[in-house]
């Protein structure tokens, strides 16, 4: 059964205009969900509306209240909304080609797919697509989704269009207030690159099915041996080490870690280097920790 589209409409580039289907590129269908049910009846529970003086009372004397003060409210109606509610005219229209990589990944909100609406727009929707690809822009446009004007960016993806509805600058807290106490100060070079061989070791290729939900399988695995009737089995939780220093954890990261299965690399090489000068001179290095860790590097490569 084909997908269901969100919207419907065009794609209009200047004088160009595309017919063109919008698809949700995300669903959370597949995450466990539970119900509220009571204890002794196993019933599902029905919210109900609670007036605090009148107790409960029917939805249809419910109305839209804007909490503008403290406990301070005022009524917003149907004919109120009507008169502020932007009409969609099912037109997704191109205001702006902006780089790639020049939108804030923090702005990006809710992905969708973008396909031709049948094959009379195939012509149009592909020259549009690989226009945007072989530029590195992304369109900036503007579209109705229930009864809600978005901002979205549009970008060419495989055979079709990615869309992203963006957030408003308003809704995107500054990083003054959680970023403004930490010091500029840079970190010790022969540290830097420790971090940086570390890194290095630890290299792969980005797969998301290596990274799945483990909650989520345990979850799910714990269901199916209810519905066998069994005990659920309970993970142990993950054991968490004491908080050490920065130089104790490269240390210990470093000894652990296996080293590439290939020649030696640049950065691993650099901090050899000074710690073989230093042993073959007889002196001490001026930093124990420094010893330690870079003994700790030479561990990890036999």
């Amino acid at each position: 059964m084909a997908p269901r589209a969100s919207w419907k409409g065009y794609l209009k580039l200047s004088l160009v205009s595309c017919p063109v289907r919008l698809y949700p590129a995300t669903t959370t269908s597949e995450r466990i969900s539970f119900n509220q049910l009571h204890k002794k009846t196993h019933n599902r529970i029905n919210m109900k509306p609670v007036d605090p003086e009148l107790g409960l009372v029917e939805r249809s004397d419910l109305v839209k209240g804007y909490e503008y003060e403290d406990k301070q409210y005022i009524i917003i109606d149907d004919a109120d909304l009507d008169a502020v509610r932007i009409e969609s005219n099912h037109t997704m229209n191109i205001e702006a080609f902006v780089d790639e990589g020049e939108v804030d990944v923090i702005y990006q909100d809710a992905p969708y797919y973008l396909a031709p609406d049948g094959a009379m727009a195939e012509e149009t929707f592909a020259v549009l697509r690989e226009a945007m690809r072989k530029s590195g822009k992304l369109a900036i446009a503007r579209l109705v989704l229930s009864s809600r004007e978005r901002v979205v960016t549009i970008g060419a993806r495989e055979n079709g269009m990615f869309v992203c509805t963006l957030r408003n600058p308003n809704e995107v807290r500054g990083t003054a207030e959680y970023f403004g106490n930490i010091p500029a100060s840079k970190p010790d070079p022969e540290m830097l690159e420790l971090a940086e061989a570390l890194i290095k070791q630890k290299e792969t290729t980005f797969d998301p099915k290596d990274y799945e939900d483990r909650y989520e399988i345990a979850l799910m695995a714990m269901i199916r041996e209810k519905l066998k009737g069994h005990k659920p089995i309970i993970a142990a939780a993950p054991e968490r080490g004491n908080v050490i220093n920065l130089m104790d954890a490269l240390k210990a990261s470093l000894s652990q870690s296996k080293p590439p299965a290939k020649s030696k690399s640049k950065a691993d090489e650099v901090v050899a280097k000074p710690a073989a000068k230093k042993a073959a001179a007889g002196g001490a290095p001026e930093n124990p920790l420094k010893a330690s860790l870079l003994k700790a590097v030479g561990k990890s490569k036999k």
